[in-house]
Order: structure tokens, then C-alpha cells, then sequence
């Protein structure tokens, strides 16, 4: 069985490698990288290189004057448009772990002149930031990388108001994953092992304190309820509220 050290170290190998270089999302044969709005608003190489699952942005119905946090920011992309809704009363916070793709984000920002974002590098199982310091956090592909998802869901109750949410596109499955599955470090980098089930998605959330948890396929991306019917790992968006 991999150690929570060794994924660690297997995600941000696999992830510093394409720090800066246009990819395919995580799951290219269900999903899309970018929303149509962020091609439109965005460079090319910046939505390419998203590494992500959906949408996590547009659910969260981020307000003018909000604090956002992206968990797992990659290239910055759901950041950069997450700033233009929080305009310049609001602020974003990029939390990445990998150096290369935190100097990737700070160089993106940098190239569109997004004055309320900043990127800060960290885990998330220890998150740089304050307590009740967030207004909102979305996630895109992210969750499912971290070894001990637990620690990360009282993290995110940690560091939201009360009253505060959570937008997360990210995998999950309709049934338990094989052991052997779940021990390649590897699989685990390219958003297979971790993927939770939606019962111990709901139930981990729910431990952790958070109301009101929806999870629902993605429909945007992909055909995710055929995934569903062939009992497949899907993107879902899953949110919450903490009272």
C-alpha cells in the first residue's frame, strides 16, 4: 500500500512535469477543459492547461466582495475567473503544493494583470490559511489526489464563516475501488485511485460538520450519467454549506 508520503510525492512529480504545458484535463474521455466562457475570456494556454474535471466556478454563484480559496489552483485558471466576479472589493487564493505550477499561476496572473489574486503553496490536508478567513472554496480535480481526504474536509469546515460554501468538480465513484487500485501511487496522480465513492463522499463531508451536501453528475462535461449507469468513476459537482 503506498504511504500518504509516497502519493504526495507522486502527485506533484506527475503534476510539476506539466506545469506550463497545454494537457488534456483529467478525464479527457468524460470531461472538457475549460468552459466555453473561459476560452472566450482567457488565453489558450491557460484554459489547456485547467487539469480539470468541470466546472466548479458557475455553481458557486461567487458574489462581488467575496474571499475565494481554489484548492489545488494548478495554473490558476478557475482563480483568474473567479477574480472577475469578485471584482476588485473581493480577493482569490490560489493553494497549490507543487512549486512549478504555483510559479506557473503567479506568471498567468502576472500576464493578465489580476491585481485580487495571490498563490500560496501548501497542502491541503494544512491549508495556509486563516480560520473563518473564507467566504467560498472550490476545487477542480484536486480532492481526489489527497491521501487522507478526512483531514482535508475539517480543513475546508476549518477555514470557512459560518454560512460559508463549498463548489467542487471532482471524481467520484458509484462503488468502492479495487485495493490494488487504490495502492498505485500513479493511478492515484492521474485522478483514478482516489476517486471516493458518493456514499463516503456525502458521509465524509457530513462528518466534518458541513449541511446541505448535493452531489450530481456534471452534465456540462461529458456524457457523466452514462458513467453512472455503467457504474464508472464520473465528474460530479459537489456542494455544501457550513451552518
Amino acid at each position: 500500500m503506498s504511504t500518504h508520503t509516497e502519493i504526495h510525492q507522486s502527485v506533484r512529480e506527475h503534476y510539476a512535469k506539466l506545469a506550463g504545458v497545454p494537457q488534456a484535463c483529467c478525464l479527457p474521455e468524460e470531461c472538457g477543459c475549460g468552459t466555453p466562457e473561459a476560452r472566450d475570456l482567457f488565453p489558450e494556454d491557460i484554459t489547456l492547461a485547467s487539469l480539470g474535471c468541470g466546472d466548479p466556478v458557475t455553481p458557486a454563484r461567487i458574489q462581488a466582495g467575496e474571499i475565494v480559496v481554489d484548492l489545488g489552483s494548478g495554473g490558476g485558471l478557475d482563480c483568474f475567473r473567479a477574480a472577475r466576479l469578485v471584482g476588485a472589493s473581493g480577493r482569490i487564493i490560489g493553494v497549490d503544493m507543487t512549486p512549478e505550477l504555483i510559479a506557473t499561476a503567479r506568471r498567468n496572473a502576472e500576464r493578465l494583470e489580476a491585481t485580487n489574486v495571490e498563490f500560496r503553496q501548501g497542502f491541503l490536508e494544512e491549508m495556509p490559511i486563516g480560520e473563518r478567513e473564507v467566504d467560498v472554496l472550490i476545487s477542480n480535480c484536486v480532492i481526489n489526489l489527497a491521501p487522507d481526504k478526512s483531514i482535508v474536509f475539517k480543513e475546508m469546515f476549518r477555514v470557512l464563516r459560518s454560512g460559508g460554501r463549498i463548489s467542487i468538480a471532482d471524481p467520484v465513484s458509484p462503488a468502492p475501488l479495487s485495493s490494488s487500485l487504490q495502492a498505485d501511487a500513479e493511478s492515484w496522480a492521474e485522478c483514478i485511485s482516489g476517486a471516493l465513492t458518493v456514499r463516503d463522499y456525502r458521509e465524509g463531508l457530513h462528518g466534518a460538520g458541513f449541511t446541505q451536501v448535493s452531489i450530481r453528475p456534471d452534465g456540462q462535461f461529458g456524457n457523466q450519467r452514462e458513467a453512472v449507469r455503467q457504474n464508472r468513476p464520473f465528474s460530479a459537482i459537489i456542494r455544501a454549506v457550513k451552518p
